[in-house]
């Protein structure tokens, strides 16, 4: 009797063991399917429409013209001016949390915080951008307040970022720098950050994707001109970037080919940004093994 209720019990077990293995494997081809079918829609309706008169001209009304040269340089300057902002506050507040900050309580407040910033809808970041930079500021609708918005945005992934990079460097390390003489600053230089650099890097390359793929907070903040001009011209003026771009040519103007052109850019953007984030990582990997 033992031995036949050990045998149905085996045969159960085998049953929801193959049950779960085929959800999971249906689960992941559902993900892998849909990922594909929407790489491979928005690439096949948008690259034949990208044309190189529509990647090096502005638009012109007169003309009935339409060009993204401006829109792309936009994106260029708002990300460059956010990466310059977020990085240092980043990974310097990371720093301060994991290795100088000794009140626990403190620390767990601000990671709880982090946390919850990183969980708020980008359109309320939007809201509050557009009155405290553009209003209270003082900078009106320009890239500058759109980029001081995307700094609070990404500031929370950034430190949380950097503090698990920085938590995965073992504790021994730490010690034995000290043990040589190392001071806190030298010993974090020299030890811990080249120790967590591929994940520093990598949290900081992917959240180029995010800044790439923002519109909802700079529709506020930035605006939707397109005017061209150098950095620090466009800094201190309106200007659409890529994102927002394509929801004014889609939603406003009716222009599907042109709005599925900059959505084939961005996917193309995203790829590249994914596909470098990871090649980073694993060269630091193989860095650190040798």
């Amino acid at each position: 009797m033992n031995t036949e209720l050990k045998g149905k019990m085996k045969k159960s077990r085998k049953a929801y063991i193959t049950f779960m293995k085929s959800g999971m494997l249906l689960c992941t081809a559902l993900v892998a399917a849909l990922t594909l079918f929407l790489i491979l829609y928005i690439l096949i309706k948008g690259v034949p429409n990208i044309t190189w008169e529509l990647l090096s001209t502005k638009p012109s009304y007169i003309s009935d013209r339409i060009g993204i040269l401006p829109d792309i340089l936009n994106t260029l300057y708002i990300v460059i001016t956010t990466l310059i902002i977020v990085i240092p506050l980043g990974v310097g507040a990371a720093i301060y949390l994991t290795e100088y900050a000794k009140n626990k309580k403190i620390v767990a407040a601000i990671e709880f915080a982090a946390e919850t910033l990183s969980g708020i809808p980008s359109i309320i970041y939007g809201l509050v951008g557009m009155f405290f930079f553009c209003q209270f500021m003082g900078l009106k609708t320009s890239l500058i307040a759109g980029s001081l918005t995307l700094v609070i945005m990404n500031l929370p992934n950034v430190m949380r970022t950097t503090q698990e990079s920085l938590k995965t460097v073992p504790q021994s390390y730490r010690e034995g720098a000290f043990g040589l003489g190392a001071g806190k600053w030298r010993m974090i230089r020299t030890v811990v950050l080249p120790g967590c650099v591929d994940g520093v890097i990598t949290g900081c390359i992917l959240s180029i994707g995010r800044i790439l793929g923002e519109s909802a907070a700079l529709l506020f903040t930035a605006g939707f001109a397109h005017a061209m001009g150098n950095m620090f011209e466009a800094l201190t003026s309106p200007g659409a970037t890529l994102t927002v771009a394509l929801y004014v040519y889609a939603k406003e103007q009716g222009e599907f080919e042109v709005a599925f052109a900059i959505a084939a850019i961005l996917m193309i953007l995203t790829l590249i940004i994914n596909f470098s984030a990871t090649l980073v990582q694993k060269y630091f990997e193989k860095r650190r093994k040798v």
